[in-house]
């Protein structure tokens, strides 16, 4: 006899601004908690060092998860330059000190310029990332480490804010998968030094910004005031796809897409994944469009 899970089936994206020293696997359980809910699950985890925006999924939205892992991030980032740790940021120990050069501002853009751009990169031992089917950061809790394969990624942009003698502050724009604790590491040996994060805050997670980010203090404010407060922060479902176009279906295609049916929309274009909404606009799904038929793909919603 099977279990049924316990829990409110509640859909939408919770923008928490996760707080330091805490992982994000340990926020997600205590915001699912809070709001009782059957299904929740984060888009791409932050160090416990690290802060700023952790998208939560809850209920049909976790579907949208795999859209949000793809997409860029954006970070302000300050650097400790004169000290190299075994994690890669001020929680782990040092493991090297290294002189500090003279530093002037063309001299830091020249080294900033060589990670504009497309880069690769090596990841970290302190990542959970598998080798052999264990993670990474297992293996070097051991005290070990294992050769790890380049990574090609994209550095969008990276904005000098402020520098000085054992620091340096940037805010970049990167692909998925750029460990910024690598980025910082890889900066600092180009400025003849070693270094380490020392704060690290996600501010946008593509396409969201920080316009509705929310502190778990609110949510835990929320929480004391009943389900309709917590559930007054979410947003939509379809939020978290909304650079993707979209397509409004007549009531015949509504139907047949529900049964999971191709169907033939005037002027559709070639897309690879576009959001499909009713006749009555509600949000229904993904679908994939090609040579004039659209495909549904993925529903959020279901027939009854």
């Amino acid at each position: 006899m099977s279990r049924r899970s316990k829990g409110r089936d509640i859909s939408g994206i919770l923008l928490l601004d996760k707080p330091a020293n805490i992982s994000s696997n340990k926020i997600l359980q205590k915001v699912k908690w809070l709001y009782q809910a059957k299904k929740a699950g984060h888009t791409g985890s932050l160090d416990p060092l690290a802060t700023g925006m952790l998208p939560i999924c809850f209920g049909s939205a976790t579907k949208v998860s795999s859209f949000l892992l793809d997409s860029s991030k954006h970070y302000r980032v300050i650097g400790t330059l004169g000290a190299a740790t075994d994690t890669g940021d001020e929680e782990g120990s040092v493991i090297e000190n290294c002189a500090l050069p003279e530093l002037n501002e063309a001299a830091v853009e020249k080294a900033l310029d060589q990670f504009r751009g497309d880069i690769s990169q090596i990841p970290p031992m302190y990542s959970a990332l598998r080798h052999n089917g264990k993670r990474l950061y297992e293996i070097a809790r051991q005290g070990k480490t294992v050769e790890r394969p380049a990574r090609n990624l994209t550095i969008y942009s990276l904005e000098l804010i402020s520098y000085d003698k054992t620091t340096i502050e940037l805010l970049v724009h990167c692909s998925k998968g750029t460990y910024i604790r690598t980025l910082i590491e890889d900066i600092a040996k180009k400025l003849g030094t070693c270094g380490n994060v020392h704060l690290l805050h996600r501010t946008v997670v593509d396409p969201f910004d920080a316009t509705h980010m929310i502190s778990f203090q609110t949510i835990e404010a929320a929480a004391e005031q009943g389900q309709e407060a917590l559930d007054q922060l979410l947003l939509p479902v379809d939020s978290g796809l909304s650079h993707l176009p979209e397509v409004q279906l007549s009531e015949a295609q509504t139907e047949a897409v529900m049964f999971g049916q191709a169907v033939e929309p005037d002027n559709l274009t070639d897309e690879k994944w576009l959001r499909m909404y009713s006749d009555q606009e509600l949000f229904l799904g993904i679908g994939s469009a090609k040579e004039s038929v659209l495909r549904p793909k993925r529903m959020f919603v279901t027939q009854g």
